[in-house]
This record gives structure tokens, C-alpha cells and sequence, in this order.
């Protein structure tokens, strides 16, 4: 499986470790959030998008595979 699409719900504190963890992909900009760049492949992230996941203390990071 593959991820086919990433997006952050409300409720992003800004701490930083999305970006931290997969900067191809995300980007923090206090005091909004991070946000997902528009445009990217996400071939080959699929990892380092799960760690980004798994890592949110508040659980917003989202994704889907096929």
C-alpha cells in the first residue's frame, strides 16, 4: 500500500515534529499550524509520513492509502 493522500484536521498545537519528521511534506507556520505542501509525490515517504503520524501528540495528522 501506498499513501495517496495527506491532510491535517484542526487542532495542531505548531510543535514542530511533523516538519521535523518529514519536511517534503510538511510545513509549520506559527502560529496557523502546520499544513501539508501542496504538490508533492509522495512516493517513496510513505515512512517517514507514518513516523509524522504516529509521532503528533494530538493525533491531527491524517493520511490514505491505496
Amino acid at each position: 500500500m501506498s499513501i495517496a493522500r495527506v491532510w491535517i484536521e484542526e487542532g495542531c498545537i505548531s510543535c514542530g515534529l511533523s516538519e521535523g519528521n518529514c519536511p517534503e511534506v510538511f510545513k509549520v507556520s506559527h502560529p496557523n499550524g502546520a499544513n501539508v505542501i501542496e504538490g508533492v509525490d509522495y512516493t517513496g515517504l510513505d515512512e517517514k509520513i507514518k513516523d509524522a503520524a504516529n509521532a503528533c501528540p494530538v493525533q491531527v495528522i491524517m493520511y490514505d492509502e491505496t
